[in-house]
């Protein structure tokens, strides 16, 4: 049997092109999550950091960094790699280790700082993350493999462009409320399908952003949040799956099988099923990612995802709200950092400070990241805890 663990504290820099070092970032995020916890560096007994392109920022070893600069150069610290799934797998490790009882509270921190590498770098940095053999290094870049998905999925389920265009809309509105979100502005339909081609039929407004940030959260045992007197969330269910690396070594491309495994084990450990999800945030790299997501997740039927999305169903105020912080298409993708920000999210919308765009009444909550197209995945699942 597991111990009980709890997010008792969070903070996050904006995400965007950021001018400060990767430490810098990593600090910043790290004292907000810190002071949200009402504790000191002291108390905290391992690091968990998850970061990918530190080597652009001449930072790799970035763990024992940062906990050196948070004065506590003798707690150990451990650097997570999983591709854009980094932060989530990492935070699932930290997990681990306080449900074991090894630790009783620990900081999860994600961070990257790719922006000052330009569009070329960084774009050839982020096809490391493919199966390089037989994608990145073909010319297969992300937005290309996600176009052959979105091709897929609309041939298969009679889903068009529109439908594509109406998840960034909604990410967008979202965005809007998230003063900390990248790209902060209101879109429509019509100018996400005027947008550029960037891999047909995805548009450069189906795409996320190259984002800079940091995000961290505390977790703890169930002892120490209750004698914090501090807000905090339960982790009620975890769960990691795997797919084949490339995509083209799937039966279908128009699912991703790490997904479907993961939330399978996390459901079962929370002891809930879809129905019981008040809302999620999911990994939006590109539109079609969202409605492949919230169909593997178990929120609609295969096929169905696309309607619902244009029926409003995934808005804050539909039966399932996906992505109230604005997702990585609005809120942005500094993909060491968004898995961990996905957690932020969930413990502000629990605690009060989701300003804007609360939704209302929400008890359990989901968050699912995954690396590359889905090479890599984890699911987790959060309880609001009533401290009245």
């Amino acid at each position: 049997m597991t111990n009980k663990v709890c997010v008792v504290g969070a903070g996050s820099t904006k995400y965007g092109k950021l001018n400060e070092s990767i430490i810098e970032i990593a600090l910043s995020a790290a004292v907000d999550a810190i002071n949200s916890a009402g504790i000191t560096p002291k108390d905290i007994q391992a690091g968990y950091i998850s970061n990918v392109f530190g080597v652009a920022d001449r930072q790799v070893h970035m763990a024992p960094v940062i906990m050196s600069n948070l004065g506590i150069p003798n707690v150990p610290g451990l650097t997570i790699e999983s591709a854009c799934g980094s932060g989530s797998v990492m935070f699932r490790e930290a997990y681990a280790n306080v449900a074991a009882g090894f630790y009783d509270c620990v900081l999860a921190l994600g961070v990257e700082k790719v922006t000052h590498t330009g569009t070329a770098r960084s774009t050839t940095l982020f096809s490391y993350c493919s199966d390089f053999f037989y994608e990145g290094g073909n010319g297969a870049s992300f937005p290309g493999l996600f176009a052959s998905m979105a091709r897929a999925y609309m041939t298969s389920h009679k889903a068009s462009e529109e439908d594509l265009a109406n998840v960034a809309v909604k990410n967008h509105e979202n965005g809007l409320l998230n003063p900390k979100a990248h790209v902060r502005k209101k879109i429509t339909v019509d100018d996400v399908l005027k947008s550029p081609v960037v891999a047909d039929p995805l548009k450069l407004l189906d795409c996320c952003p190259f984002s800079d940030g940091a995000s961290a959260v505390i977790l703890c045992s169930e002892d120490f949040a209750k004698k914090s007197g501090r807000p905090y969330v339960e982790i009620i269910g975890s769960g990691r799956g795997a797919s084949p690396a490339a995509v083209q070594g799937r039966e279908d491309i128009t699912t991703i099988p790490s997904t479907v495994a993961a939330a399978k084990q996390a459901y079962k450990m929370a002891g809930i099923t879809p129905k019981d999800i008040d809302f999620a945030e999911v990994h939006d790299c590109f539109t079609i990612a969202e409605i492949i997501d919230i169909e593997d997740l178990g929120f609609f039927p295969k096929g169905k995802a696309a309607r619902a999305v244009r029926e409003g169903a995934t808005r804050l105020t539909g039966d399932i709200p996906v992505n109230p912080s604005g997702g990585l298409k609005s809120k942005g993708h500094p993909i060491g950092a968004t898995g961990v920000g996905q957690v932020v999210e969930v413990f502000d919308q629990f605690t009060g400070r989701a300003d804007g765009r609360e939704v209302k009444g929400a008890e359990i909550a989901l968050t699912h990241n995954f690396g590359a197209t889905g090479a890599s995945a984890a699911v987790h699942i959060f309880k609001k805890v009533d401290r009245k």
